[in-house]
Formats: C-alpha cells, sequence, structure tokens
C-alpha cells in the first residue's frame, strides 16, 4: 500500500510540472505574439556573400533565415555587415569599403526577393510595421569601422543605405581605436584623434556607438565624448566570464550612467570559461589542412562547405554553455545596473550559439528562462528590445 501511495504521489508531482512547463510555454508564445523581439548583431550576411545560402527557405545548417526567425518567435534582426581588415592603406580602405557597399545590395536583394517574408527595417515603427504583417525585419549595422578609412563622410553614406550602427573595431587596432584583442597590445592608448572625431560624427547623423571588441581605454573615451546613449551590440559580464571581450562591472555602470545598453552575446567563450579542448583543437588543425591547399582557388560552394564542416566539429567536440549560463549574465546585469540596460546580441552565424538556443527557431527559450525565474512581462519586454530600442531612439532623436 505503501508503494502504491508513493507512485501515486510521485505522478501527481511529475503531471504538477508537466502543467508548470505547459505553462510556461503557452505564455512564452504569448508574450513573443505581443513584444517585439530584437537580437542585435548576426554575422549571416558572410553567408550571404559566399553564396549558396538562400535566408527565405528553412535551412539545415547556420543559425539563421527567415522561416526559423518565425519559428523562434524573432522579429527583427541585426545583419551585420562585416568586412576583414587589411593593411591601413589607403587602397585596403577602398576596396574595404567596395565590399561594404556590396554586402549592403547583397543583404537588400535577399531581403527583396524573400519580401513575403521580411523587410528592410530603419526605426522602431518599421519593425512594428512589419511585425503587424507577418513579416520579419532586417535591421543593419556595421562590425569594423575600418572600411571608413579616413574619409568621414563614408559614416552618413552607411547610415543612409540603412546602417543603424558602427561596431568602431574588430580583432585589430584600426585609424579609430584600440580593440580589446589586438595581440600587439594598444596603439593610441584608446581612441585617436581621427576617432574622436568619428563619434561626433555618428552622433551627428544619428549612428549609434557600438563599444562591443574595443579596448577598455577606448570604451572610456567613448563615453567621455558621446553625447548619445551607446551599445554593446554583443558583449557580456566579465564578472562571470573573463573576457576583454566583455564589460565588468565599473564598465556596466559607466554604461548605465551614459545611458546605454548591454546585448548579452549568446557565444559560449564569452559566457562560460572555456576549457582546454585538445580533441577539438586538433580537429580543427586537420581542417584547415584540409582546405589551406585549395586557399587560392575556392569556389563559393567549397567555402560553405568548409564553413559546414567547422561548425560540425564545433558542435561533436565542444561542450557548449547553456540558455541558463546567458540568463546568468542578463540577471547579473540587472543586479548591477537595474532591468533597462540589457538585451540581447546572439552573434549567430559568427561563433554564436549554445545549448538550448543553437539557432534562431529556438531564441524562446530564452524567454522560458526568464518566466522560470520570474521575471515579469514588462521586463522580458524590455529585454528583448525594448531597452534597445530605447537607446536607438534616442540617438536618432538627438540627431535631429
Amino acid at each position: 500500500m505503501r508503494t502504491v501511495y508513493l507512485i501515486f504521489t510521485l505522478l501527481v508531482l511529475l503531471a504538477g510540472c508537466a502543467t508548470e512547463e505547459e505553462r510556461i510555454d503557452r505564455k512564452a508564445e504569448k508574450l513573443h505574439g505581443e513584444m517585439l523581439t530584437v537580437d542585435t548583431h548576426c554575422d549571416t550576411p558572410m553567408r550571404l556573400a559566399r553564396g549558396g545560402f538562400d535566408p527565405g527557405v528553412r535551412n539545415d545548417n547556420g543559425s539563421v533565415d527567415f522561416p526559423r526567425m518565425k519559428e523562434g518567435g524573432l522579429d527583427a534582426m541585426f545583419f551585420a555587415i562585416f568586412i576583414g581588415q587589411g593593411p591601413r592603406t589607403a587602397e585596403a580602405f577602398e576596396t574595404e569599403h567596395r565590399n561594404t557597399l556590396r554586402t549592403f545590395d547583397s543583404v537588400k536583394a535577399n531581403v527583396e526577393r524573400n519580401s513575403d517574408l521580411a523587410g528592410i527595417a530603419l526605426t522602431h515603427d518599421d519593425a512594428l510595421k512589419l511585425k503587424s504583417e507577418g513579416k520579419v525585419a532586417i535591421f543593419m549595422g556595421i562590425e569594423n569601422g575600418s572600411p571608413i578609412g579616413t574619409d568621414i563622410s563614408r559614416i552618413k553614406q552607411y547610415y543612409d543605405l540603412g546602417a543603424r550602427y558602427i561596431t568602431l573595431c574588430h580583432s585589430y587596432n584600426n585609424d579609430i581605436c584600440d580593440s580589446s584583442t589586438d595581440k600587439g597590445g594598444p596603439e593610441h592608448g584608446g581612441l585617436s584623434p581621427f576617432g574622436e572625431e568619428v563619434i561626433r560624427e555618428m552622433n551627428r547623423v544619428g549612428m549609434l556607438v557600438d563599444v562591443s571588441h574595443i579596448s577598455d581605454e577606448s570604451f572610456y573615451d567613448v563615453l567621455n565624448i558621446s553625447t548619445a546613449p551607446v551599445i554593446a551590440s554583443h558583449s557580456s559580464s566579465r564578472a562571470l566570464c573573463e573576457s576583454p571581450r566583455n564589460l565588468d562591472d565599473d564598465m556596466l555602470l559607466a554604461l548605465k550612467k551614459n545611458g546605454g545598453v548591454i546585448q548579452i552575446c549568446l557565444l559560449s567563450d564569452y559566457l562560460k570559461q572555456p576549457e582546454p579542448n585538445p580533441e577539438f583543437d586538433e580537429k580543427v588543425k586537420e581542417l584547415r589542412e584540409k582546405w589551406s591547399s585549395a586557399n587560392q582557388e575556392m569556389t563559393d560552394e567549397m567555402r560553405e562547405q568548409r564553413w559546414r564542416e567547422f561548425s560540425e566539429l564545433k558542435n561533436k567536440y565542444v561542450k557548449l554553455a547553456t540558455v541558463a549560463d546567458a540568463v546568468n549574465h542578463i540577471q547579473h546585469v540587472v543586479d548591477i545596473i537595474g532591468i533597462d540596460y540589457v538585451g540581447i546580441g546572439s552573434d549567430f552565424d559568427g561563433g554564436g550559439g549554445i545549448e538550448g538556443c543553437r539557432d534562431v527557431s529556438t531564441m524562446s527559450n530564452i524567454t522560458r528562462e526568464l518566466l522560470r525565474r520570474g521575471y515579469s512581462r514588462e521586463d522580458i519586454a524590455k529585454i528583448w528590445g525594448g531597452n534597445f530600442m530605447r537607446v536607438m531612439g534616442e540617438a536618432q532623436a538627438l540627431a535631429q
């Protein structure tokens, strides 16, 4: 009899758990229908540039396409226009600029070909309108200010073409500022004099200043100059994961004073301290050797295949951070500076993707975890785009 009672009790408890999870599922679905959800960084334009990829159909590889955005309840995505940085010469700057213009064209052409599913957005109202039409909104940003070269007029040109933020640098120092990860160390000690002009011009035209990737000294220089709130489009908390790409607590406090926002990055190495992984390192080395002989003759199809093989290796050999780890970073920011200064910037198709949220079709799992932790509807709406849209609106209003 005692055994029967214990089994009955266990079944009741399990039923209660299932009911609670079902309630969370229903609430998450309802929330995604009501609020505007925004992811502020993906590198999908690099896949468009490689060819052989159609964002208008559901793909079984990569992280972002329009059908999977709908599946995951993601309304708006910032497509980051990233161009690799070459030598800092006038000729190289011109090449980077032309490649940037081609990438703008590529993004717009792909959206236009799928105009029944998506549209280009420039403002908050554009994104809301597209959502009301059952479409996803594609914003654009530029990752790395290197294509500006020394021609400051390109900032307005990029803004007029649709870019709404510029990440000042990437992995290396450039003519604007020092990077957080340049192995040669700092060059300018923060912003260069030209970089100071860049910030003022970005403020003038309404272009958001993105402080992801830049050095700590550059970060503080930006905040001293910018008259508009800034963003970290894809960064996380250094208190939880020691990486120069993340912001420490003092930087978070400075960001709050500025009125800006940090968009938590869903790249595992920025959420959880990576452990040594010699097996994965060896497999990556073998992959590089396999493709190295073809580097000069690679077709778009070969580049896509190489990218796919690397993704498969990562999925097989790397133990990723989890959705819970990502929400821990959100919670830390909330604990330090409050609910009004945090959002989500996945870095999908650029290394982003974690256990439980490997692509845009599973974005609502973040909402489920937030609901489990007791976040309110209002707070979740702020995290999922409200905070970022406030900052973008303020930057545009100050320019006007």
